[in-house]
């Protein structure tokens, strides 16, 4: 037996609820003869007659019968699916990290079109929005909440390498090694001072770095001048914010940093929130 496709079935189901080529084609958007030609292909995957054709409508050979139980089921299970998920309504308001929001949009894309009745709204921001006072429904972060109130869910952990522009490195660091002697000239880009405890922060202060002139609270405005070759600056590796960049080998091991998921106990039980929270998790973990 070939393999049989639900499209198949679903004209099976068609004609068996119908009664005729022409009705079950009207029903479908199909013409009379599209509908014959998928019966036949349909009965050749088979390899059994299915429907008796007479002059005055159709009716279905015994064998038939168990593909119509089959695409019911099929079709039932189909319009429930369809039904929760226009059920699954409301609006999601998501807090993350600026040099994060564009990852967390991309994991949001084939969940937005699977639940066409969510609305997000991305805040991209270098604070740490107070979820439990509801500033934010979710929030990614990069240090432990200490809250009680809040739900939190570990759901990577980030190792940084150092990154520079191509031109910049092969000028000032010969075989891509840093040195520390590189330290007394080679500028470093970094976050704000309200950052400067992360991890990949204080390394950067390990390997000797001396000269940061240029900081900011913005991550694409980090990258964007270490592209344009103003310094080095420690990025996640494995993720699309190297891109265009050169990697620097260092003396010191590369940090980690881990990365949560939280947001309040209340919205547990809210089916639009549990949905984004399990979109943003399951995609954060296989794109590891």
């Amino acid at each position: 037996m070939d393999t049989v496709s639900w499209e198949d079935l679903r004209i099976l189901l068609a004609l068996y609820r119908s009664g005729s080529l022409l009705k079950a084609g009207q029903v479908l958007g199909m013409s009379t003869s599209t509908v014959g030609r998928r019966i036949d292909a349909l009965e050749a995957a088979m390899g059994a007659k299915l429907v008796h054709r007479t002059a005055s409508g159709t009716h279905l050979e015994d064998g038939a019968l168990a593909l119509v139980e089959l695409a019911l089921e099929l079709d039932n299970g189909l319009r429930v699916l369809h039904r929760d998920q226009h059920a699954i309504a409301g609006k999601v308001r998501i807090s993350a990290p600026d040099g994060m929001a564009a990852m967390v949009g991309q994991a949001l894309h084939e969940f937005l079109r699977t639940f066409p009745g969510i609305e997000v709204e991305l805040v991209g921001e270098n604070r740490m929005a107070d979820v439990a006072k509801r500033e934010a429904d979710i929030a990614l972060r990069l240090v432990r909440s200490t809250s009680s109130v809040l739900i939190e869910k570990h759901v990577s952990t980030l190792r940084f390498g150092l990154y520079g522009s191509k031109d910049f490195v092969e000028r000032n660091i010969i075989g891509g090694l840093f040195l520390p002697q590189h330290a007394d000239y080679i500028p470093f880009i970094g976050l704000d001072s309200q950052w400067k405890d992360l991890p990949h922060e204080r390394w950067m202060t390990q390997l000797g770095a001396k000269l940061f002139p240029f900081r900011s609270s913005s991550y694409p405005a980090i990258l964007d001048a270490v592209r344009c070759g103003l310094g080095v600056t420690a990025i996640p590796e494995h993720s699309s914010l190297t891109g265009g960049l050169m990697r620097i080998s260092t003396s010191k091991p590369s940090p980690t940093q881990p990365m949560y998921l939280v947001y309040h106990r209340d919205l547990r039980r809210a089916k639009h929130v549990r949905s984004a929270v399990s979109a943003i998790e399951s995609f954060i973990r296989d794109s590891n």
